[in-house]
């Protein structure tokens, strides 16, 4: 089972800790691309344009401005940096070592910066999304799927991965020769099912949480679904799959209005 998530948009910064150390993340076969990624954003950010660039307004200036100096800043277990809706709902902050290291094996964060990490992996905050295109790296997207399938294909070994990201983090890798389920969420509400983006996050965080702590190990899209319905009465109303011919099954969870 491989588990994927996209990053939050927003990051706590760590307020101590050592720099990011490349060789100790997962996958430090990635160190050279994080490397040039890293590097090229620390310089856009010191640009005239920088906000241009990364795509952002001036509430964020002091995000952008802390990208200059990514590799000197506190990091800390990315479960813990990554704090939007879905790791709120999942509660990763707040994992214990042993959590963290059941998910070090089964879960990763497709990140613009980083390629993919774990939530044990030690990050600092950035401010960077797969969308960008940074100088002469070009878009990110395009740039990570020449280097995460290698490592992510390997980590998922022919097991059963488990998409929970957004359309512009799919892009970046699409996994190969495996069983591929993509989590989608809709809300009931007086009979009618609607996608709640808000929501469709905070559910695929509680799902995430589920399987690693329930050390699920799913090996089809219908054992997915038989412990995705371990949440009916509690988060969920109902499970729905769907097989696809081309791409991947779709894994629906409804949940109440």
């Amino acid at each position: 089972m491989l588990i994927l998530l996209p990053p939050s948009e927003g990051k706590t910064a760590p307020p101590s800790g050592g720099p990011v150390d490349l060789t100790t993340l997962s996958h430090p076969e990635l160190a050279d691309a994080r490397r040039r990624v890293g590097d090229a954003l620390a310089k856009v950010s010191g640009q005239r344009n920088a906000m241009d660039v990364l795509g952002v307004g001036a509430s964020l200036t002091a995000e952008v401005e802390r990208n200059r100096t990514v590799w000197d800043n506190a990091s800390a277990p990315a479960g813990q940096v990554y704090t939007g809706v879905l790791y709120d709902a999942a509660g990763m902050a707040a994992w214990d070592a042993a959590t963290l290291d059941k998910a070090a094996g089964s879960v990763r964060i497709v990140s613009a910066l980083w390629g993919a990490v774990s939530p044990a992996d030690r990050i600092p905050a950035y401010r960077l999304s797969m969308g960008t295109t940074l100088g002469r790296l070009g878009g990110l997207a395009t740039y990570w799927k020449k280097h995460l399938p290698a490592e992510l294909d390997a980590l998922a070994d022919g097991g059963l991965v488990i998409d929970c990201r957004s359309a512009s983090y799919v892009a970046a890798y699409k996994p190969a020769d495996t069983a591929w389920v993509s989590v989608s969420v809709q809300r009931e509400l007086n009979g009618k099912r609607a996608v709640v983006s808000h929501m469709a996050k905070h559910t695929r965080g509680l799902l995430a949480a589920h399987l690693v702590r329930d050390d699920a190990r799913p090996g089809s899209a219908q054992d997915l679904a038989d412990a995705a319905a371990g949440m009916i009465g509690e988060a969920l109303v109902d499970v729905t799959l769907t097989p696809k011919a081309k791409g991947p099954d779709e894994l629906t969870l409804v949940i109440a209005g």
